[in-house]
């Protein structure tokens, strides 16, 4: 639901504003998940309320606990992964995520993985840079974080390079 999800990130953006007024520094990735989590359990508390009937990954970084991945659903519960899906197919992606995921991923390999996960899992028989999206949380040389959202160039070329550009299924 697109405008529960709308409501819900702006709240996110409130949260994180106003904790770097008060504090001076980024909010920790864990609070702000626990706070839309607050938002959205809340609403399951009242009659006459409907909840939000949407689940997110949030991805971010932190100077205490570096990179982290969470989960969340309409409930309002949350947990923390080192590679997870939502959404259609989730059973799936989850076994291929547990069987190639591996601590010491690179970013490249990662990549890799996520395409490999879209190509077994989403209902299409080519994967192209017009049917996903892609983004990346990094370090610059300095230390600094930031998002990086992939051009449709770069993801046919990482398309391309990786060999995936039609379900793996089909092939075998």
């Amino acid at each position: 639901m697109t405008a529960d999800a709308g409501i819900l990130i702006n709240s996110a953006r409130i949260q994180a504003q106003n904790y770097l007024k008060t504090y001076n520094e980024e909010i920790p990735v864990e609070l702000l998940v626990r706070r839309l989590c607050d938002i959205k359990q809340g609403y399951t508390q009242h009659g006459g309320l409907r909840p939000f009937g949407v689940s997110f990954i949030y991805a971010g970084y932190d100077e205490r606990y570096d990179y982290q991945l969470y989960t969340s659903n309409p409930s309002g519960n949350y947990s923390g992964w080192k590679a997870t899906s939502i959404g259609a197919n989730n059973a799936a992606a989850q076994t291929l995520l547990k069987q190639d995921y591996k601590n010491d991923i690179t970013l490249n390999q990662a990549s890799e993985l996520a395409l490999k996960v879209l190509s077994k899992t989403m209902d299409t028989t080519t994967l192209s840079s017009e049917k996903i999206e892609f983004a990346t949380i990094q370090k610059d040389k300095n230390g600094k974080i930031y998002q990086r959202l992939w051009k449709p160039a770069e993801i046919e070329a990482l398309l391309n390079e990786t060999g995936i550009t039609k379900k793996e299924d089909d092939e075998e």
